[in-house]
């Protein structure tokens, strides 16, 4: 048996489930989120919550075991609570501007670089050296804030870019003369 797979995940009341043979669907103040079950899967409700088990001991049923119940856990946080991502800019210049689904960055490029935030993200810059995600979905909002950091990733030389707040970049000496 899976160990993570095993452990019953508590549901809170505010979240509605509907769970058929071959998804399961959430529903709760962040959003609406849904899964499909891998073939070997099946997800039922009891009073402890909902509990996964799989048909056989197969390699790959097996695998897919706990992986299902943690995309289930990060399902139900995220419809309930939300999921947020903070990014920083460092550089001299370097600035963000959010205008709806719309994310402006000046990032030392001769034209500023524009990005449209997918549906069910949401975006804000509160200061010009920041940037905020927030979303339902913990696999689409990586995804996004993955791309945003790949326009400008930080450089070890002066550690100038974009980065996760609290990522720490391994500098580089850089050139030395000799004498």
């Amino acid at each position: 048996m899976s160990r993570i797979g095993k452990i019953p995940l508590a549901c809170p009341k505010e979240v509605k489930l509907n769970i058929t043979p071959t998804t399961v669907n959430l529903e709760g103040p962040k959003g609406k989120l849904s899964l499909t079950m891998p073939y070997g899967i099946k997800v039922e409700q009891n009073d402890k919550g909902l509990c996964i088990s799989r048909v056989n001991d197969t390699k790959q049923i097996r695998a897919d075991h706990g992986t299902v119940r943690a995309l289930l856990k990060n399902m139900i946080l995220g419809v309930s609570k939300g999921h947020t991502k903070d990014l920083e800019i460092q550089g001299l210049g370097f600035r963000a501007q959010a205008a709806g689904q719309k994310l402006s960055l000046s990032l030392g490029f001769s034209h500023p670089v524009e990005y449209m935030v997918p549906a069910g993200i949401k975006l804000a810059s509160p200061k010009p050296n920041e940037i905020k995600l927030e979303g339902a979905d913990k696999i689409l909002l990586g995804q996004v804030a993955a791309q945003i950091r790949d326009i400008k990733p930080p450089e070890p030389y002066k550690g100038k870019g974009i980065r996760y707040v609290g990522e720490v970049v391994k500098r580089k000496q850089g050139k030395s003369v000799t004498k």
